[in-house]
């Protein structure tokens, strides 16, 4: 900048002295430099921290809607750079506000629930609909608080699957807040990067809001790169989204039944049936017996007793039409 009003002056007297017909200074693109909000992460690396973090509202919007048994949406909204000053006047009071610490690093970043839509989530885990929820103007109680906490260790675990590309191996929540101006993680002036998610619960929709400091995105800021952000695509759409699918489908619920056996009687018989009476069926004592999951034929086994209840063998593998 001193370079460039040095030339100037001299361009300028040397036109005076020797009058028109000297050479005009030359013309240079002028750029807008606004001080007060810097921004310190490029284009690219923004593009790539949203890329990432598209990954992360998928995935917590499928085990928040598994935990919730509802659909919940999460998606981003806005990623953006402001100071630590304006990201902090622009949240509600009170809210839910959590500082997280990364490891292995030493940095941390802010994570901010809006109440608009956790009290929702906290009235569908209560046994609630969540339609007509009324959202009250307060800080959480200590049960309210221990429900948010089962939310966000939710969140801390996708968060942690989608930075690892990035070298981080946990996120660990160090302190919980319902006044985020109490929190001060680094200076007012400071640049943070802030992505924005909506989330929609039925009717009802919040945001949530991922507050990075520069100071802690700095020392990666170099694999923020597309091929980076390629190379994570990949990853998270190979073993490990389908080792998620599996963990998730461990916990599912399924209908067992075992059937001893398959006859057809007439209504007069089935009426007078009494206590001790003896019905005769076509398969024999020795042969298999048929177990369905959900309706369908999938093992065979034999009847026996494990620890004083009845219980199944399982033999081999039912074929699907095979008789019951």
């Amino acid at each position: 900048m001193l370079a460039a009003v040095g030339g100037t002056e001299q361009a300028t007297t040397t036109e005076a002295v020797i009058g028109t017909d000297a050479p005009k200074p030359v013309r240079k693109e002028i750029t807008v430099y606004d001080f007060k909000r810097p921004e310190r992460v490029s284009k690219d690396q923004m593009r790539a921290l949203e890329g990432i973090h598209e990954g992360f509202a998928r995935n917590f919007g499928a085990a928040m809607s598994a935990f919730l048994r509802t659909i919940l949406e999460v998606r981003i909204a806005d990623t953006e750079q402001l100071t630590y000053s304006e990201f902090i006047h622009s949240l509600p009071n009170p809210t839910c506000f959590n500082l997280l610490t990364i490891k292995p690093w030493e940095g941390s970043v802010c994570l901010e629930l809006s109440p608009l839509i956790i009290f929702p989530i906290i009235d569908r885990l209560l046994g609630g609909d969540s339609v007509d929820s009324f959202v009250p103007q307060r800080a959480l109680t200590t049960i309210e608080q221990r429900l948010v906490g089962r939310i966000t260790d939710r969140a801390l675990k996708m968060l942690a699957d989608a930075w690892s590309s990035l070298g981080v191996s946990y996120f660990d929540l160090s302190q919980s807040e319902s006044n985020p101006h109490l929190v001060q993680v680094v200076a007012p002036n400071e640049v943070v990067v802030v992505i924005t998610f909506e989330l929609k619960l039925a009717q009802k929709s919040g945001t949530m809001c991922l507050c990075v400091p520069f100071t802690t995105l700095e020392p990666v800021l170099d694999k923020l790169a597309t091929q980076s952000w390629l190379s994570y695509r990949k990853k998270d759409t190979g073993v490990n989204h389908k080792q998620r699918i599996a963990d998730s489908l461990k916990g599912a619920a399924v209908n067992i039944r075992t059937f001893l056996a398959q006859t057809t009687i007439s209504m007069g018989q089935l009426m007078h049936l009494q206590v001790g009476d003896i019905i005769q069926t076509e398969k024999l004592a020795n042969q298999d017996l048929i177990l369905q999951i959900e309706g369908r034929n999938k093992f065979a086994g034999r009847m026996g007793q494990y620890r004083g209840n009845r219980s199944l063998r399982i033999t081999r593998k039912a074929d699907p039409d095979e008789r019951l």
